[in-house]
């Protein structure tokens, strides 16, 4: 992944950024689209099917109830440094919540989605990963 994200770089000649430069919803932005990644990747692994159970199976966790739900399992195994992150992405001022979603919980995915674009611009994959995964543990244990 790294080589790929570093050629990604070089290709279209793009320049490193402090990330503190980012704000929480630019950090969120761009966690959003990771995170969406990771859980496409993970459902379509489950094998081939019908796009549109696919698609319902991944919005079923990645909406912002589900995010609350992972960043709540996690929060225990937060550094301080990933905790910080994911409050300023919590109390960022952002629009109004998606529908059906309740206003706490889209604040808490805003946070977790902050939180995994921060580490993936850092280069924190494996870290990033090992939190998603401990949420999607919790998230499958809650479901049982």
């Amino acid at each position: 992944m790294e080589e790929s994200l570093e050629y990604m770089q070089e290709l279209f000649q793009m320049r490193e950024v402090d990330i503190r430069e980012y704000s929480p919803l630019a950090l969120a932005y761009i966690g959003d689209a990771v995170y969406d990644l990771v859980i496409r990747s993970l459902v379509l692994n489950e094998g081939n099917r019908q796009v549109q159970k696919m698609h319902k199976q991944t919005s079923s966790i990645v909406q912002a109830s589900a995010q609350a739900r992972v960043v709540t399992a996690i929060n225990d195994l937060l550094s301080e440094e990933e905790h910080a992150v994911y409050k300023r992405g919590r109390n960022a001022k952002s629009m109004s919540p998606a529908k059906n979603q309740s206003v706490s919980d889209y604040h808490k995915a805003t946070g977790f989605e902050a939180l995994v674009g921060y580490l993936y611009l850092k280069k924190e994959w494996k870290r990033m990963l090992e939190l998603i995964k401990a949420g999607l543990a919790a998230l499958e244990s809650d479901e049982t």
